[in-house]
């Protein structure tokens, strides 16, 4: 790619409550500090003004703002700014709608306006929903970029049409403009538009002043005006653009060559192979050296078969965002890459250890505080996961990695990670027939129903059962059904029949985590966790006497008994009342 010259502007933002008793507000603008990620992704700045009406308009502009800017430096560099920024969005509405429904009330919730700008090498374009507005300033005339979403009730009376968070799905207004050396943007609530007109915030923001000291004198006019909201915005003026238009950059990406199988000791855009760690028919894992720093970490390539499926490239390349979007202990972290690539490929931190079915192998029937404990490690990668509206949909024993000396576990492999607000249709599993994702997979996923978090709730229950068994919950046949006829004709198989050690209310836990009927499952992780930590009482009943002949089935005795007590002695205290 043609080097150019960079992108330099002078930007600020501002933001204070005015005479309201809290800002709910939010505004923030970022200029990467590094030149490749500069140029592929551009300057952002963005504002975003909380429904005073809803309970949770703070929450909800702080969350557009910080969740828009942090992810999008994110998005794969093969996105164009307006797929990156669309989805995004998306994604972000869903959030917070899916928040706004916590409430009863329906007049409360998490809503906000939202405007951003993205200014990338010699085009700036722009995101827009409510009534938060865009200008350019250029040559003295002052042009407002965006449209008011507001409906008018008569009487003078409006309200506000288009929110992040008001539905399920958004419509989000999407402009672009070539950009000019001395434009000015500026971004702002209706606490600065509402109360200074046009002819004002040209004058002030064509001051010859930095754009720190302009923003706040904006601010500050808006103030003295009368403004009896919150004010806030933000201003940009380009001080020097690049030399060629980069348009053509995503698509140039989008071609990068797939790279051949790698041997070791090949370098690669100065990271030199170590080692083959994995190769299928999908794609390939490399251990790689840094040249310049001596790091050891993954490298993940795609497979040469799927060289014209562009929907798989599209998958592969949308794997790294997802990874970068998760940040978790349990969860294998994404490495930014620090040079641009000559090929299509990703980086992952390297995680020592074996995968967790051939930790089972050799550790059959681990101490149940053992087994207990990574199940909760497994259980915090997922929340993680589902913090940010993704599901993994593809969780097994193989696509785990622990540490066989701390027991310290990560998840790994993005490959079929679904991203609500992202995907614009569920695409169902592909059935493999054989042991690994057909066995630990939800068979509602299979048979093409999106589950949710259900459907990594049974993965989870699934290699629980057989952490504490060696076993699967419906035996091995469960690999060959392809019908829901045939997934109706499985029956589960009490865990006590291969660890006759493990209590009633444990195996019935397991059981309501493993049915196939959604309405019997458990809604949540947090639910499934707490009665595997505590019996539900539910649970106790008709629970046979079991011959306690092993120290091993002490950790069960002492938590059963402990529980049993605490039941019976609330029942005690019933029958006094």
């Amino acid at each position: 790619m043609t080097k150019t010259s960079q992108l330099v502007v002078d930007i600020a933002s501002h933001s204070i409550q005015g005479r309201k008793d809290i800002n709910e507000d939010s505004v923030g603008f970022c200029i990467p500090e590094d030149a490749l990620q500069l140029e592929s992704k551009g300057i952002v700045l963005a504002v975003a003004d909380g429904v005073s009406s809803a309970e949770a308009g703070k929450e909800a502009s702080n969350t557009a703002i910080n969740r828009y800017i942090s992810d999008y430096y994110q998005t794969p560099e093969t996105w164009s700014v307006k797929h990156a920024g669309q989805k995004l969005l998306s994604s972000i509405n869903l959030t917070l709608y899916k928040r706004s429904h916590e409430f009863t009330n329906e007049e409360k919730g998490y809503l906000t306006t939202f405007t951003a700008l993205v200014l990338k090498s010699r085009i700036s374009h722009f995101f827009h929903a409510g009534d938060s507005r865009a200008y350019l300033l250029r040559q003295g005339e002052l042009k407002q970029l965006t449209r008011d979403h507001i409906a008018s009730i008569g009487s003078g009376r409006s309200f506000l049409a288009r929110a992040m968070g008001m539905d399920n799905s958004i419509q989000i207004d999407y402009g672009q403009l070539n950009l000019e050396n001395n434009d000015i943007l500026l971004v702002t609530s209706d606490g600065i538009h509402d109360f200074v007109d046009e002819q004002q915030i040209a004058s002030i923001i064509s001051q010859e002043k930095s754009c720190n000291e302009r923003i706040k004198a904006l601010v500050q006019a808006a103030y003295d005006n009368g403004s009896d909201d919150n004010i806030s915005g933000a201003l940009c003026q380009i001080k020097s653009l690049p030399n060629e238009s980069l348009d053509d950059y995503n698509s140039k990406l989008t071609r990068l060559p797939f790279p051949p199988p790698l041997e070791e000791n090949v370098i690669l855009d100065g990271y030199k192979v170590i080692k083959e760690l994995f190769a299928s028919s999908r794609s390939q894992l490399y251990l790689v050296e840094d040249t310049d720093t001596g790091e050891q970490m993954v490298m993940k390539t795609p497979s040469i078969n799927f060289l014209e499926d562009t929907g798989y490239i599209d998958r592969f390349i949308q794997e790294e965002w997802i990874g970068k979007r998760i940040n978790n202990e349990h969860v294998v972290k994404i490495i930014q890459q620090k040079r641009p690539r000559t090929c299509l490929y990703y980086l992952m931190e390297y995680v020592h250890g074996i995968s967790l079915d051939k930790w089972m192998e050799k550790n059959r029937f681990p101490k149940p505080k053992v087994a207990i404990n990574i199940v909760e490690q497994v259980a915090d990668g997922l929340a993680a996961f589902h913090k940010m509206e993704t599901i993994h949909q593809d969780l097994k024993p193989a696509n785990i990695l622990i540490n066989e000396e701390t027991l310290h576990i990560k998840i790994v492999d993005f490959g079929s990670v679904f991203v609500a607000g992202l995907a614009e249709v569920f695409i169902p599993l592909e059935h493999e027939g054989v042991l690994g994702t057909a066995t630990y997979s939800d068979p509602q996923y299979l048979l093409g129903k999106n589950t949710g978090i259900q459907g990594d709730l049974y993965a989870l229950a699934t290699i629980t059962y057989e952490l504490f068994t060696g076993k699967l919950p419906y035996g091995n046949k469960i690999e060959e059904c392809q019908t829901a006829f045939e997934y109706d004709r499985l029956r589960y198989i009490s865990a006590r029949e291969f660890n006759p050690v493990i209590p009633r209310w444990f195996d019935r836990t397991l059981q309501r985590g493993v049915t196939f009927d959604l309405e019997q499952r458990y809604d949540n992780i947090e639910e499934f966790l707490y009665d595997l930590r505590h019996p539900n009482p539910d649970y106790l009943l008709d629970d046979p006497k079991i011959k306690k002949n092993k120290s091993q089935i002490l950790f069960w005795q002492l938590l059963s008994g402990f529980w049993i007590l605490m039941f019976a002695l609330v029942i005690a205290l019933f029958s006094k009342g």
